[in-house]
């Protein structure tokens, strides 16, 4: 008896030390990080690690070089971290070892002091863990820019939203094109004719390929003190055969059916999948600015220019819906400005995913809604009819025929 209650000791002592030996192990591999992405943004620079679970981590900076520091415990590193771009202004090099046993250290070289943000998000649409670690960048003065005027008046500022971008991609089509890319290129082509009407001024809310926060857009097209806010997007469904164009304007009240509602709540969930910090942006649907969208028009001011963009889109593509539908969207909120929101096509459709990554295509789309912008603004007494037809008579006069 004696015998076999020593061999039971010895067998659970053997199982306990195994367990001892394969604790750490287990620890050392429980996250993996198995991708890192970089986006440069006009004011920092962001890295994105994606994880394969919940972790602890720590950032510091440290000077003499200039340099952050980012310590996770319990993970391992599986993928490259020189995939940022190499002539970026913040960004130096990224290195790793393991300051102690269970902790792996990333050390980011920068080229100027910066303040650091960090936040993990957690998995959503289909979206693992993610590490964000942002490299802000120091606030510079800028000279002002003189607002452009003809005569006694000041130019027309559009505020251009192109939709998506950096970690938040948008909708993807069967051939792989991204919304975020589509959107841009078609919101620079739109810029361009802006700025060579006279009388008018293009702002846009990014210029490349990097995450803004829905309420940053706003802020952005109120700083520039626009005029007219203008959301590019391009739609997407399971079904490939859909296409054609829409407009969204903001609803006082709730959407205006379904679909708009489904759309609004895609569209706002933006921020959650590029990466807002948990706190940084506060619900914008509140009942004083709905009020103040109704007594300054600009509700029914949205609906006339919603009108004119689909009457310029129906003469080039197809039209999804004849009328304008409203939802509660975010990039919508500016009380001042008669904002609105453009599914310019359905990206699903390998058709209409084929036109839209064209550049004759993207140009169409552009002249399209810098014509329903015009006829708006003279409808309003805003621009010049003169001035506006002069711009319409040189540009056809540029096309090729």
């Amino acid at each position: 008896m004696m015998k076999r209650v020593v061999l039971i000791q010895a067998q659970l002592l053997l199982l306990f030390s195994l367990l001892l030996v394969m604790m750490p192990v287990a620890q050392a591999v429980n996250a993996v990080i198995k991708d890192a992405r970089f986006w440069t943004a006009p004011d920092h620079t962001r890295a994105v690690l994606d994880i394969s679970s919940i972790v602890d981590y720590r950032a510091f900076r440290l000077h003499g070089p200039e340099r952050v520091v980012v310590d996770i415990k319990g993970a391992v590193l599986k993928t490259r971290l020189d995939t940022f771009a190499k002539d970026d202004p913040v960004l130096a090099a990224v290195r790793y070892g393991k300051p102690k046993p269970g902790t792996l250290r990333l050390v980011m070289d920068v080229r100027e002091k910066v303040q650091i943000r960090t936040f993990l998000l957690k998995p959503m649409q289909g979206k693992p863990y993610r590490l964000v670690i942002d490299l802000m960048r120091a606030e510079k003065k800028t000279k002002k820019v003189l607002t452009k005027r003809v005569g006694s008046r000041k130019s027309i500022v559009i505020a251009i939203d192109a939709g998506h971008g950096g970690e938040d991609p948008g909708a993807s089509g069967p051939n792989r094109i991204r919304e975020k890319n589509i959107t841009l290129a078609v919101a620079k082509q739109f810029a361009r004719a802006i700025n060579a009407t006279p009388g008018m001024r293009a702002v846009l809310t990014r210029h490349g390929d990097y995450f803004v926060a829905l309420k940053k857009r706003v802020r952005l097209a109120r700083k520039a003190k626009a005029d007219l806010l203008i959301s590019i997007h391009a739609d997407a469904v399971k079904q490939r055969n859909v296409s054609g164009a829409s407009v969204y304007t903001l609803s006082e009240k709730g959407a205006s059916d379904r679909v708009a509602a489904l759309l609004a709540h895609k569209e706002n969930s933006s921020d959650a999948v590029g990466g807002v910090m948990p706190g940084e942006v506060a619900d914008p649907l509140v009942n004083r600015i709905l009020a103040d969208l109704i007594k300054r028009d600009s509700l029914n001011s949205a609906e006339m220019l919603a009108e004119q963009i689909l009457k310029k889109l129906g003469k080039i593509g197809p039209i999804k819906y004849a009328v304008p539908k409203h939802a509660r969207f975010v990039v919508l909120t500016a009380a001042e400005i008669p904002s609105v929101l453009v599914e310019l096509d359905y990206i699903s459709n390998p058709k209409r995913e084929r036109l839209l990554r064209t550049n004759k295509h993207q140009k169409r789309l552009a002249t399209a809604l810098l014509d329903a912008s015009r006829t708006f603004l003279r409808q309003q007494g805003r621009l010049p009819r003169a001035t506006a037809e002069n711009s319409a008579a040189k540009q056809t006069a540029q096309r090729p025929s």
